[in-house]
């Protein structure tokens, strides 16, 4: 099962009076790239958040967005430090008293000091509500794997028929070379003769010298072999299940190498244009394998 880097899910589960909304988006990156947006009280759920997401992703950038609504996640209370109270109470009566002071203490002093009064925020998350969250996750991640999985079929299917039409390029071109020192042979001969006068004689093992110097230096069969080996090797590679994508993008960096080399190597105009689009399938294919986990 081969899949693509991009993917959407989203859905909203109730537990009791609480509503939890889990997204998740996925996009292309080179390696596991994760990135939770999530409310405080689930902080210390973060790791096991992306360790459940790994079972199912191995590449790619992964945002995960929560959303929690209800009162049971957490609860507010005020909290009142009695000792401090009384100290700063027995302090103001015994100013009063040193300096015969009258009135009573505003309580709109006392509620501004934060040393005396302040309000907490008390988790009620448990175990249960932990493992929901994480479940939850599961459910939806397990839906961003299918539509990865439904473009990565669309996009393998891109790059077979891209394959098979490299592949049908590189048989034009293995048929051609032949033929092509045969031309290049009759036209040099053909050139000669032309110039030839009848003091001067036809020197054929010249000409063979030639087309033998041409040969040498136009001879593309080992690339044409190895071209060969790496749409073998590509065909295989895509057959596998799980991370493939840098295998192929490796491979066509190879194919490329050798389209490249027959190409500086080609007299041929018809091997030429043939080498330009495959070169031109292969940035295609390059472009699609990127989205490949």
């Amino acid at each position: 099962m081969v899949m693509s880097m991009t993917g959407y899910g989203i859905e909203t589960f109730h537990l009791d009076d609480l509503t939890i909304t889990v997204e998740i988006r996925t996009i292309n990156s080179r390696y596991l790239d994760f990135k939770a947006n999530i409310p405080r009280s689930l902080f210390d759920l973060e790791i096991e958040m992306k360790k459940t997401i790994q079972t199912y992703i191995e590449r790619g950038r992964v945002e995960l967005y929560i959303s929690v609504s209800g009162s049971r996640l957490e609860e507010r209370s005020l909290h009142v430090d009695w000792d401090l109270m009384d100290e700063y109470v027995q302090q103001v009566e015994a100013i009063k008293a040193r300096y015969q002071l009258a009135g009573d203490i505003p309580l709109s002093v006392i509620t501004t000091m934060d040393e005396l009064l302040s309000i907490k925020e008390e988790k009620q998350a448990n175990d249960e509500l932990h493992n929901f969250i994480l479940s939850s996750i599961e459910t939806v991640v397990k839906k961003v794997v299918s539509t990865r999985t439904s473009e990565g079929a669309f996009l393998m299917k891109d790059i077979e028929k891209r394959l098979s039409f490299i592949a049908d390029k590189v048989s034009h071109i293995d048929k051609r070379k032949e033929m092509v020192y045969e031309e290049y042979s009759k036209r040099i001969k053909k050139r000669i003769e032309s110039h030839l006068t009848e003091e001067l004689s036809f020197d054929e093992s010249q000409l063979m010298q030639e087309v033998a110097l041409l040969a040498e230096k136009s001879d593309i069969t080992e690339e044409i072999t190895r071209l060969y080996s790496h749409l073998e090797h590509m065909k295989q590679v895509m057959s596998q299940a799980g991370s493939i994508g840098r295998k192929l993008d490796f491979i066509i960096q190879e194919i490329h190498r050798e389209a490249n080399t027959i190409g500086a190597k080609s007299v041929d105009p018809s091997i030429s244009e043939w080498i330009v689009q495959i070169k031109s399938e292969l940035e295609k294919m390059k472009e699609q394998v990127q989205n490949i986990q």
